[in-house]
């Protein structure tokens, strides 16, 4: 079996020998999602909001103004900040594997140049992490383009955030480059070590240097036995030796990733059914209804790109095609949400408002263009319903705590101990017929009948009953009917101040 990882040993060769170009492009053709007209069009939206052609950098912010809220960058924030920069590089090159454009092959060099203006010397950073995409970056760079520069800055990179590896905690590279073993204020965590595998497998292919080799398959073993709960992935290890696990999209991503190469490496079946388990996990658990959460503002809003590009390499190098459905229904559903200026949000399943009057983040735009151009079309437009069920966990619900320790929730977990006047969830539901919808909560309320309203939108709210239960881990239903419009509707749960007692709920499902 002749893996994508074997190949480009090949093509490292020939590059050193002097072979340069597109011709040294690994990745196979693939067509545009949903249509090459919505792929190009976030593309270029983001480029005409974001892109600053005399400075080779993005904006942070869609309106080119530094705001408090994520003043991080180059020039006060008012350009993105390391990484960040690093994953509109990476949006970049997903596009031009799909178009081989001169455009976008152009600017995989100006961003790398406005990125070098910006940070002459990469280590002015406190974070392993941050340096750990531009390493993976410059890989990838090298081998879409074959320039010579982008292998030694992967090199450059590497060797500098290889040498914070330690036994500490059983192996692992520090999340920073200071403060190192005190883990009080330091951590190892999948985001520095996953990318730290994929980046020195790629190296070991570009250069068949096999201390990169040694050096991954020695991170790749003490994530996995540190890290991977049968496909549900820790997000670091601090203190004395105590793990912290928080659901990312990325880490699933990041180790799925990791395993890939691994498998590409060996073609090893435990590695791929590791890399599957991952990418099954995310799937499973960190979807509404199919499309994959809104995992917040600033930093998280670039999360689901990596998993995402992770989900293309398992297909295309090693013929997962069950996951074409997932990252089409994904790419539609953000498609379809963009702002009338055609820029995605942090929510792939609620529309983006105009960034006239609310500005967005470049990272959340970044995110969307990379989508589009992972996905392969489906010929359609359409609304994406998707299987119906929205996980309450997976909503947003400020304000509301979640937990997974009462037996028989779906899911990860279910809203938990929710009785503070106030607080509300938002089912972002999307159907493909205006008309009359049942809405089914699942739901557990063992002090007692629990009373909370129920609207879409700004629609009035009907009050609605909770049957008390037995106990926590006994669960029930309640349905209730109301109209939705074609398209994205907000099914807003909210707790008032007349009844308080507590509510456990576990999931919505939509009739269609």
């Amino acid at each position: 079996m002749q893996h994508r990882l074997v190949g480009l040993l090949v093509a490292g060769a020939l590059a050193t020998a002097g072979l340069t170009g597109a011709g040294l492009a690994t990745a196979p053709d693939r067509a545009s999602a949903l249509t090459s007209t919505q792929a190009t069009d976030a593309y270029d939206a983001f480029v005409d909001t974001y892109w600053d052609p005399d400075a080779k950098y993005f904006f942070t912010w869609s309106d080119h103004q530094v705001h408090s809220e994520h003043a991080v960058g180059p020039q006060g924030g008012a350009y993105t900040d390391y990484w960040w920069e690093a994953q509109a590089w990476e949006a970049v090159m997903d596009r031009y594997e799909r178009t081989h454009d001169a455009a976008s092959r152009q600017m995989i060099d100006d961003v790398f140049d406005g990125w070098r203006a910006a940070y002459p010397d990469f280590r002015e950073n406190d974070w392993n992490d941050d340096m750990g995409w531009w390493a993976r970056g410059s890989i990838r760079a090298y081998e879409l383009t074959g320039e010579a520069r982008y292998l030694t800055e992967a090199q450059d990179i590497f060797a500098y955030i290889a040498q914070y590896e330690d036994t500490t905690y059983g192996g692992g590279i520090w999340w920073k480059n200071v403060d190192v073993g005190d883990g009080t204020r330091n951590e190892k965590n999948v985001a520095t070590n996953g990318t730290a595998v994929w980046t020195a497998l790629r190296l070991y292919a570009a250069t068949g240097d096999t201390t990169y080799r040694d050096t991954a398959e020695r991170l790749y073993a003490w994530l996995q036995t540190n890290f991977d709960r049968d496909g549900h992935i820790r997000d670091h290890v601090s203190g004395t030796g105590q793990f912290t696990d928080y659901d990312w999209t990325y880490n699933q991503g990041q180790f799925a990733g990791a395993a890939l190469q691994m498998y590409l490496l060996t073609d090893d079946q435990q590695y791929l059914d590791r890399a599957t388990r991952a990418t099954d996990w995310a799937v499973d658990n960190l979807t509404v209804a199919g499309t994959f959460l809104n995992e917040g503002t600033s930093d998280t809003e670039g999360f689901k790109a990596i998993l995402t590009r992770d989900i293309r390499a398992l297909i295309d190098d090693a013929g997962q095609t069950q996951y074409e459905a997932v990252l089409t229904r994904n790419a539609s559903q953000a498609a379809n949400h963009v702002s009338p200026e055609g820029i995605g949000g942090a929510d792939w399943t609620a529309p983006t408002p105009s960034v006239t009057t609310t500005p967005q983040l470049s990272l959340g735009a970044a995110a969307t263009v990379a989508i589009t151009q992972q996905a392969v079309p489906d010929g359609s437009t359409a609304v994406v319903e998707g299987d119906g069920v929205y996980q309450a966990e997976n909503v947003d619900h400020p304000g509301i705590s979640t937990e997974s320790s009462n037996a028989g929730a779906t899911g990860r977990g279910y809203l938990a101990g929710w009785n503070t006047a106030g607080t509300a969830a938002t089912f972002h539901v999307n159907v493909a017929t205006a008309g009359t919808h049942t809405l089914t909560f699942r739901s557990a309320a063992a002090a007692g009948t629990a009373v909370r309203s129920v609207r879409v939108g700004d629609g009035p709210a009907t009050t609605v009953s909770f049957p008390g239960t037995s106990s926590w881990s006994q669960w029930t239903t309640t349905t209730v009917t109301v109209d939705l419009a074609a398209g994205s509707n907000a099914v807003v749960v909210a707790a008032g101040s007349g009844n308080a007692n507590y509510l456990n709920l576990d999931a919505m499902t939509v009739s269609h």
